[in-house]
């Protein structure tokens, strides 16, 4: 059966794979994480931060792939990011769009497009959920 996910995230996936050799060439690393891909360094460190500033992005999640800025990025990001991967396994290639849609939604009502987006609301609730069940 995990199969069929691996299958159903495979669109998205190969969004994320087209940034690999990109990242090798420029200096970054890749490694396989439980069944996820995890690609940093290189190139991707200085878009996730030039791109947008000192805070900018740590990680972003296309499938079975994340992208992060570096290694720290990726570990202190994990538990979030396989929260994506989970939602990816969910929606397939409609997760893209999905999540787009639902941060236009937000916005056009005031909300925060990223920090109010549903989609991210799971992903940051489990990690709240998780860290209050370890109490």
């Amino acid at each position: 059966m995990r199969y069929w996910f691996y299958v159903w995230a495979f669109p998205p996936s190969c969004l994320g794979l087209l940034f690999i050799p990109f990242a090798w060439l420029s200096g970054g690393r890749s490694h396989i994480v439980s069944g996820v891909i995890e690609v940093h360094g290189g190139f991707l460190a200085r878009l996730f931060t030039v791109k947008y500033g000192a805070h900018g992005w740590a990680a972003i999640t296309l499938g079975h792939v994340v992208l992060g800025r570096d290694q720290g990025c990726l570990e202190s990001t994990r538990e979030h990011e396989r929260v994506h991967v989970r939602q990816y396994e969910r929606w397939g290639l409609f997760f893209i769009p999905a999540y787009l849609l639902a941060g236009l939604y937000v916005w056009l009502r005031g909300g925060n497009p990223y920090l109010d987006n549903p989609f991210e609301r799971e992903a940051y609730g489990w990690r709240a959920n998780n860290q209050h069940q370890r109490r």
